[in-house]
């Protein structure tokens, strides 16, 4: 493949799958991670980090109900009442030492911290939580979660569906307590 076939096809990929990191695009290109990371450069496109960082000042409203730090993952979208998604690359933080599979706490703090941060209140709390692990996520897997509120009065619910790619991975559907001058 030539180079500017293989610029076009990163152009795409990366519309796409904005996550994708500049190994897997070396991989999937059979280049080095230099040769991607030239390219992107010639295209202007921006590495990982910046490409989440676009997202996210593109696509969100304010969070009031937590601060943006206490938000497990990068949000990269947020409709304040409606819907978010997060970004989160499972490091060696966030993994049993001896088989390398993320800690179920970080897949439910990530979804949990979305679906209080998408509620437009000032005070939201998680009331009740129904959940379901699909599958072990592993070492160095990216995990998007995808929330979307279904009902809204004093409580609201929020649904969240955590993916590796397009397998799901993590379900919850979150009961949010909004405080009564929030309603």
């Amino acid at each position: 493949m030539s180079k500017k076939e293989r610029q076009q096809q990163l152009l795409k990929a990366v519309e796409i799958e904005p996550f994708l990191t500049d190994e897997e695009m070396a991989r999937r290109y059979h280049v080095s991670i230099q040769t991607i990371r030239l390219d992107r450069m010639e295209l202007g496109i921006p590495e990982l980090r910046g490409r989440i960082k676009d997202m996210a000042e593109k696509n969100f409203d304010h969070v009031r109900s937590l601060y943006p730090e206490e938000v497990i993952g990068e949000v990269t979208e947020l409709t304040l009442d409606v819907g978010a998604t997060s970004f989160l690359e499972i490091r060696d933080e966030h993994v049993f030492a001896r088989n390398g599979i993320a800690r179920g706490h970080h897949l439910f703090a990530q979804a949990n911290s979305l679906a209080i941060a998408v509620v437009d209140a000032e005070t939201a709390l998680t009331a009740t939580a129904s959940l379901r692990f699909v599958r072990p996520v592993q070492l160095g897997e990216k995990c998007i979660a995808k929330a979307r509120v279904t009902q809204k009065s004093s409580r609201t619910q929020v649904d969240v569906n955590t993916l590796v790619g397009n397998e799901l991975v993590f379900q919850a559907v979150f009961d949010v307590y909004r405080a009564k001058e929030d309603e």
